[in-house]
């Protein structure tokens, strides 16, 4: 099936800040890279800003696309344990984008654009509202997976994969983990 002219568009804007950073994404160049006009390019998206948001739902959709194919079934039949382990195992081995931290990053000043972070990350790994340790547990292996993938995002030093296949599994070992005061 043939990718519709929005989706394009939305790919090639992605394309311009992997390359260039979210700062060189404008219209024309979203329009140009996308090979369309930016007439064409304005009726779907009339202004930079829903461009911008445009773009941050289809990166939190492809996120969300990545979750649930490692949940292997919908979040609404997930325990809060399986839905952190397959964003454990998204983050820690997932594909690692400029174009998300650029947006992430950006959203930190963009109420709209923090917003589709917020929505995908309040749904997988929702903050504890106990101080049971098995909930700690769930959100320090949320904290440190993030840590990981912004590593992986920034660094040029990598990991050793025995050492990131070291980390994931002791990421999924906290995520397993019941506080032994509790059986």
């Amino acid at each position: 099936m043939r990718p519709s002219q929005r989706t394009r568009i939305l790919d090639a804007a992605i394309r311009v800040t992997e390359r260039d950073g979210i700062t060189a994404l404008t219209l024309e160049s979203a329009a140009e890279e996308a090979g369309v006009t930016k007439g064409g390019l304005m009726y779907h998206f009339r202004t930079r800003d829903e461009l911008l948001v445009a773009i941050q739902r289809h990166l939190t959709d492809a996120w969300e696309a990545q979750l649930v194919a490692e949940l292997g079934k919908p979040l609404a039949e997930a325990s809060p344990q399986e839905a952190i382990e397959a964003y454990v195992r998204v983050g820690a081995h997932g594909p690692v984008s400029k174009a998300d931290l650029a947006f992430m990053v950006e959203s930190v000043t963009t109420p709209e654009l923090a917003e589709a972070w917020d929505d995908l990350i309040g749904r997988w790994t929702p903050p504890p509202t106990s101080t049971d340790p098995h909930d700690i547990d769930l959100l320090l292996a949320r904290l440190a997976v993030d840590g990981l993938w912004l590593w992986r995002a920034t660094s040029m030093i990598p990991l050793s994969e025995p050492v990131r296949k070291a980390l994931h599994d002791r990421l999924l070992k906290l995520v397993a983990a019941r506080d032994a005061d509790a059986g």
